[in-house]
């Protein structure tokens, strides 16, 4: 099983999974947060990969707080993984939307680990956020830092995910994966995030907005060097940490920080893309933006101990692909 198996990361996995003979239940709400036009290209592409090699699959449109739906979708399918990557995503969203966030990533969340308690799912990943770090200022960020401190309501959800989904693998022995996702990007992207907003906008001769005077950095990690690590997940379920003073419960649960490592200065991102484009942009330069953080930077030393992860995409081979992709999929010569 996929959850958010129309967005972004969701679908790309669902592709590699397919590809490697898997039979998929794909779950998606096909929400109104971003344009779903994209979001039904995304499923078009799976329906045409599954008429290509006869695979099995099916797609189910339903909520994350349809507990009964939920419940009759885990009970008609025997799934030996969970990949629970459906959420309400966005960090500025969050600021003036709560609600959402309330309803799908605890609400929905909680149905979720319900239903794979009930039918005792051997090996449960899911998607938790480079964000909950916070304002933590030990660079890089290592999965043993402190996350007490979210900024942002999304940020607190995904650190109560994680919190929740321990309390499940210590009380009923689920092996369980969380993975932070440290900002992906690539073709077949989110709109919402800053390589499509400054795509679109410098397309357009428009301003982009640069927060903190441009003096941010991100993890910007290729989306297939993160479908890669998700992908071994798949198959190498969570087992207890043994003579670990992290996890004296001993439950099999695992965090992982899953990102590039190498992070990117904002204004370099956008010189990448003006070259890639062709095109100089046109800055307004802001203040900090609410919720908001300076510096996000992985440490993936643990992921790569765990399944030999390994991302090699450099960003301007990352930014090359998406500029391309987002020229033929909007068909702007």
């Amino acid at each position: 099983l996929v959850t958010g198996g129309a967005g972004f990361i969701g679908s790309a996995l669902v592709e590699k999974l397919l590809l490697n003979n898997e039979e998929i239940i794909n779950l998606d709400n096909l929400n109104s947060y971003y344009d779903n036009s994209l979001k039904l290209a995304r499923l078009n592409n799976i329906q045409k990969l599954v008429n290509k090699y006869n695979s099995k699959y099916k797609f189910y449109e339903v909520s994350l707080e349809d507990k009964l739906a939920i419940n009759n979708i885990f009970q008609s399918h025997s799934f030996s993984a969970v990949v629970h990557l459906a959420a309400q995503a966005g960090v500025r969203y969050s600021i003036d939307n709560p609600e959402s966030y309330f309803q799908s990533n605890l609400l929905g969340f909680g149905n979720i680990l319900e239903a794979v308690r009930n039918i005792q799912v051997k090996n449960f990943i899911f998607a938790s956020s480079s964000s909950v770090y916070g304002e933590n200022k030990q660079i890089p960020f290592k999965e043993n830092h402190n996350v007490d401190h979210p900024v942002s309501l999304y940020a607190a959800t995904k650190k109560s995910n994680e919190l929740m989904a321990h309390s499940y693998s210590h009380l009923y022995n689920i092996p369980t994966t969380g993975l932070r996702f440290f900002t992906v990007y690539g073709p077949w992207g989110r709109p919402d995030m800053a390589p499509f907003i400054f795509t679109k906008l410098i397309l357009e001769k428009s301003k982009i907005k640069v927060f903190n005077g441009g003096n941010m950095k991100r993890d910007f990690t290729y989306i297939d060097d993160i479908v890669e690590g998700v992908f071994k997940c798949c198959y190498k379920p969570a087992y207890p940490e043994k003579n670990s003073s992290k996890n004296s419960s001993l439950a099999p649960f695992r965090i992982f920080n899953i990102g590039n490592g190498k992070p990117i200065h904002l204004l370099r991102f956008i010189a990448v893309l003006e070259k890639e484009l062709g095109i100089l942009s046109q800055k307004e330069f802001l203040d900090m933006q609410m919720g908001d953080v300076v510096e996000t930077w992985a440490s993936t030393d643990e992921l790569k101990n765990w399944i030999n992860y390994s991302p090699s995409t450099q960003i301007e081979h990352g930014i090359k692909k998406f500029v391309n992709w987002y020229k033929d999929f909007y068909k702007i010569s």
